[in-house]
């Protein structure tokens, strides 16, 4: 974390008060089962929430004091993976066997606040979100002294789907591309496997499974996931996407210390910056392909953890300038579009780009943290 003996910006107050009300629309908005809304507006996200996006919603909010909140979204996944005990245990079962379930028969992305699966298609097979529930609630627990013994029973069980199924393919964090294996996905993986091996929780047989199943992902990730020193989009690609940010920080995977994390830094900053706000990847025509505020404040994590507080601050602010006037973050801004031409079918498939987006609000207010712009409650030890 950024020193907090640093002398705050002039503009320190305006950014924490986005933290601040960040961090109130995120508890006015979750419902009382413990799910955090991907989008309380949105026609496609209303009514649903990801582990992947939730479990970041919950990292930020854990690391603003916010205990209960956290915990209570954590109790939510618990409940959506032991509901589905037997499900993981015939696709584990199936995949030790060689005979692998198929694609449908997997895990959704994404479940309705009472923990069913969703009534609508999507595209559903995404193993990120369950990598990464699983390094969020261990970190969690870390960061304020709690007994992770209240998650174990799910913990365990998704350590099961995970190591049995890590090389599948399955569609990225934007939901594409289902016949490739993401190294972002390998790196949520990776960093959930690592932080269940650390925990105290796991029992010795699936300790060296999940070890093992690490070090495979890693070899996998150095082997065939890389390009020209940095991280890449899929095995086997030569581009970069933003969410490979993730990978160097929050998760620490390659960390921007080394080599591979900091040239997978440059290189997403190089491909996919303008004026400080990124976009996915270069051929992403999603609402016209535009720049992700939420995105920008992943790139400043992996600033901050380098020490270049300055550059970390401007992603803080550009996020900032994406507000509406009621202080909402949005998914996407459409001021340097990838191509406009793709804009009209979306806003007639599913109305204009979210906003608010609560991952949005998320990662400005982890970065807010990080910068020591946000006042952190004194929750330390507190149980919840």
């Amino acid at each position: 974390m950024i020193e907090a003996t640093r002398m705050p910006p002039t503009d320190a107050p305006a950014l924490r008060e986005l933290a601040e009300s960040s961090i109130a629309l995120i508890e006015r908005l979750q419902d009382a089962s413990g799910a955090y809304p991907a989008s309380p507006t949105f026609s496609a996200y209303r009514g649903y929430s990801w582990f992947r996006d939730g479990a970041f919603i919950a990292d930020a909010m854990s690391s603003a004091g916010r205990v209960e909140s956290a915990s209570a979204f954590f109790d939510w996944c618990s409940g959506i993976v032991l509901a589905r005990s037997e499900q993981i245990a015939r696709i584990a079962a199936r995949a030790a066997a060689g005979d692998p379930v198929p694609d449908r028969d997997m895990l959704p992305t994404r479940f309705t606040f009472d923990g069913a699966d969703g009534a609508d298609d999507w595209w559903d097979f995404q193993l990120d979100g369950y990598g990464t529930w699983l390094w969020a609630v261990v970190e969690h627990a870390r960061r304020h002294g709690l007994d992770l013994g209240r998650w174990h029973p799910a913990l365990a069980l998704t350590v099961d789907y995970l190591v049995s199924s890590w090389s599948r393919p399955c569609f990225d964090w934007w939901e594409e591309s289902a016949d490739q294996v993401h190294v972002s996905t390998l790196g949520c993986i990776a960093a959930g496997l690592r932080a269940a091996a650390a925990s105290d929780v796991i029992d010795p047989i699936r300790l060296g499974a999940c070890s093992s199943a690490v070090d495979d992902i890693l070899d996998t990730i150095r082997r065939r996931g890389t390009h020209n020193g940095h991280l890449a989009k899929w095995l086997g690609s030569p581009d970069v996407d933003a969410s490979l940010l993730a990978v160097v920080s929050p998760l620490k995977v390659f960390p921007v210390s080394q080599k591979l994390g900091r040239a997978t830094v440059d290189a997403v900053e190089t491909d996919l910056a303008f004026s400080n706000g990124l976009h996915r990847y270069l051929r992403d025509t999603f609402f016209g392909g535009g720049q992700w505020p939420l995105l920008s404040c992943f790139l400043g994590l992996a600033h901050a953890a380098a020490g270049l507080t300055d550059r970390a601050f401007d992603q803080l602010r550009w996020a900032a300038s994406t507000a509406n006037s009621e202080g909402e973050l949005p998914e996407q801004v459409g001021d340097q579009l990838l191509d406009s031409s793709r804009v009209g079918e979306w806003v007639e498939r599913w109305g204009p780009v979210a906003q608010p987006l609560l991952w949005s609000h998320a990662m400005y207010l982890r970065l807010a943290v990080e910068l020591g712009v946000c006042d952190v409650a004194a929750s330390r030890g507190v149980t919840a």
